[in-house]
């Protein structure tokens, strides 16, 4: 069951832009120039959904603390909801993880395929007896309530949660976020739009040049008619056009190209936010905000958003590294199964588990996504 969180009001010396990319998959906090008050911290706490996102309500009943000690490991989804259908469990589009290093200055961001092919744990709470299956399938599988037609996007995402530390040896995550995607339109139409660099052209398989919707095909999967193209180079996107860059999968390169694209377009939103036509315009930074908190899910494992925005103040676009891991598609007869990643990626995994990323970068320059 989500709550609203309940907000405490304190004194700050200044306003650090707190968690603003919190609605864009990220936690972070900048040493801005705006000076706080207490009421536009307490809107912005209080528009931030709670839940018990790993299955620990004692954790999260535990009283707040603001020394947040690195190292942090933040396990960060994006789900599109099935407006058409609120009874159908939520998939999880995006599975992003952001690690930060002891000194909570720089941070690593990587991504896992939404159908990377996994040992899913067995989940008694959503009557579930465990399978191996595509990695978005198992919030899906965990968001099942027994006796209950709506499904609950919190459990789903302990169990994925679950899922991601069996596969990746992560053992735990120091907070956890559910992004709602069509919570990126809105804060990036409160921004005013996002400037993206695109190093290929991406051809929309959902909408128009117009922006609407295309139609299905009669004769078969997919849809036909015009398609919205972004041409390769630099593009300032309003809300639904940055929405919809981020979605595409069927490009070449799939979903690890997706993957890109969405790791480029956190740090787009970090600067964005970040600049001065949002920090200094009260009146806009309150409307972000507030749009960020509002499509947000949050667990801090007993530490507000705000203290996690305090920790991370330090953090710019600069200071996080892109993280591509190597898969491949598994195909099989002729017939597309999945993803899997290859060799080097539980090397990586495992640097994040022991605290050497830094070392495991050096050595292996070709991990980063530029």
């Amino acid at each position: 069951m989500l709550r609203r969180s309940s907000g405490k009001r304190r004194r700050l010396p200044r306003w650090a832009l707190v968690c603003t990319v919190f609605g864009a998959l990220l936690m972070l906090g900048s040493g801005g120039t705006l000076l706080a008050s207490e009421a536009l911290l307490a809107r912005y706490e209080g528009a931030v959904e709670t839940a018990d996102l790993f299955g620990d309500e004692a954790a999260a009943a535990e009283p707040k603390k603001s020394d947040i000690k690195g190292p942090l490991t933040i396990l960060l989804v994006g789900i599109d909801p099935r407006a058409s259908d609120p009874n159908k469990p939520p998939l999880s589009d995006s599975n992003l993880i952001l690690h930060v290093p002891e000194e909570l200055d720089r941070a690593y961001l990587f991504s896992l395929p939404r159908d990377l092919i996994v040992e899913i744990p067995s989940f008694p709470k959503a009557e579930f007896r465990g399978g191996r299956d595509k990695l978005n399938a198992a919030m899906a599988y965990g968001s099942k309530v027994p006796g209950q037609a709506r499904p609950d996007p919190a459990r789903g995402f302990e169990l994925l949660s679950k899922t991601i530390s069996n596969y990746t040896g992560i053992k735990r995550f120091d907070a956890g976020a559910i992004i709602n995607f069509e919570g990126f339109r809105k804060i990036v139409d409160a921004m005013g739009g996002v400037t993206m660099t695109l190093d290929i052209d991406v051809r929309s398989e959902h909408l128009r040049p117009d922006g609407k919707g295309r139609t299905g095909n009669p004769n078969g999967e997919g849809y036909i008619g015009p398609q919205k193209v972004y041409k390769k180079g630099t593009h300032h996107l309003k809300g639904w056009e940055a929405l919809d860059v981020v979605r595409q999968r069927k490009t070449v390169g799939g979903d690890y190209v997706r993957q890109k694209h969405q790791q480029q377009f956190v740090k787009a939103m970090v600067n964005q936010a970040f600049s001065k036509d949002v920090v200094t315009k009260p009146l806009k930074l309150d409307k972000v905000l507030r749009a960020a908190g509002e499509s947000l899910v949050f667990n801090g494992r007993g530490h507000s958003v705000v203290d996690y925005g305090l920790a991370l103040r330090n953090l710019r676009s600069s200071s996080i590294t892109m993280i591509k891991l190597p898969g491949r598609s598994v195909v099989n007869g002729g017939d597309y199964r999945g993803e899997e990643l290859q060799s080097g990626a539980k090397e990586f995994f495992a640097s994040v588990v022991d605290g050497t990323v830094d070392e495991f970068v050096v050595a292996h320059p070709n991990f980063i996504n530029k």
